[in-house]
Order: structure tokens, then C-alpha cells, then sequence
């Protein structure tokens, strides 16, 4: 109702494969996209903890390797997906922004404030998060480092 009122006149619901199904260009031409959330969306698969530990060993690598194999197959077949939806959009019209810098500093800031008070209610919430900032500290000073700017490549041979 927001958009159709025109009390909201662009938006970003997921991707846009989710986005061209759910008629997001028939209400909006205006379409942004870079999230810190929505660019790291991966396979997630869920198993009975007592039943998976109950298994053979066997049987618990051929679910480990068949999980990571799916991750990946996920992660590749949709971002094809979601590159083809995004040219259907433009062809339809739909302008399409990359998220200013000023937002996502602002998503990291709020993000901040939950994560702030969700460490101090729940110390698992707290290990799992300071788990994953050592990984990404660690991890992204490497990747920080060695991966190229792949929009200077891409302007390069298409822009």
C-alpha cells in the first residue's frame, strides 16, 4: 500500500529475481541495490542434531559435502539468476541505483546499536558475533588486499 500510494517510490525487497516475481516494476520504476544483508545470502540447511550424530561417519561427511556442494551450486545459479532478472527489470524500464555509500554507513551504524544490545541479553548471541569479526577481520584484510577492483575490469571491457 506505501508504494501503490506513492508514499514510498523506490525500494529493494530482496533480489531481483524475488523482486521482478513479486511485481516490484509495476509499482515503482526507481530500484536500488547493495545491502550488507542481501549481498550475502547463501544456502542454509538445517538437520535434527541427535539424528545427525547418531549417523555413521560415512553418512555425516556425504551430508557435510553435499551441503557445501550445494552452497555453492545456490550461490552460482543465483547470481546468473538474479543478473538476468536485473536486466528484465531494465528492459522494463526500472532505473536501477547502487545504494549510496551515505545509507550503508547508516545500515552499519544501526546494525551496531542491535548488535550492541542483543551481546549484552544473550552471551551465545555475543560468541557467535565475536567469532565471525575475528574471521572477518582476519579473512578481509587478506581480501582487502588482494582482490581487484572488478568494476575497473568491468568498465574496462563493457563500460
Amino acid at each position: 500500500p506505501a508504494m501503490k500510494s506513492g508514499l514510498i517510490d523506490a525500494a529493494e525487497f530482496n533480489n531481483p529475481t524475488s523482486d521482478r516475481d513479486f511485481g516490484m516494476q509495476d509499482v515503482s520504476k526507481h530500484y536500488h541495490l547493495g545491502s550488507f544483508h542481501q549481498s550475502q545470502e547463501f544456502f542454509e540447511i538445517s538437520f535434527n542434531k541427535k539424528k545427525y550424530d547418531g549417523l555413521p561417519a560415512e553418512l555425516q561427511a556425504i551430508l557435510k559435502y553435499a551441503s557445501e556442494a550445494e552452497n555453492s551450486n545456490f550461490y552460482w545459479h543465483n547470481t546468473n539468476r538474479y543478473a538476468d532478472d536485473l536486466i528484465n527489470l531494465q528492459n522494463q524500464g526500472v532505473n536501477v541505483y547502487r545504494t549510496p555509500d551515505s545509507v550503508m554507513k547508516e545500515q552499519l551504524k544501526a546494525w551496531d546499536i542491535v548488535v550492541n544490545r542483543l551481546n549484552a541479553e544473550d552471551p551465545f548471541f555475543k560468541k557467535v558475533i565475536d567469532s565471525q569479526k575475528a574471521y572477518a577481520k582476519r579473512v578481509m584484510n587478506y581480501l582487502n588486499l588482494n582482490q581487484p577492483d572488478y568494476r575497473m575490469a568491468y568498465n574496462h571491457h563493457f563500460g
